[in-house]
């Protein structure tokens, strides 16, 4: 995979972390757990995404 594919895929990846960031926050009663883990999740395609560019 091209190295600005992998930088596409990632920013795909991140947005749809963020949809469900999003989700989780919104309900009634939110899993801080789950919510912890999804910006865990982002944080680390953001760190890959960096490493990426030069």
């Amino acid at each position: 995979m091209a190295e600005a594919e992998r930088i596409e895929s990632l920013k795909e990846r991140h947005a749809s972390l963020e949809r469900n960031l999003e989700v989780e926050r919104t309900r009634p009663m939110p899993d801080s757990s789950v919510i912890a883990e999804i910006k865990r999740m982002k944080l680390a395609i953001k760190d890959e995404m960096s490493n990426l560019r030069p």
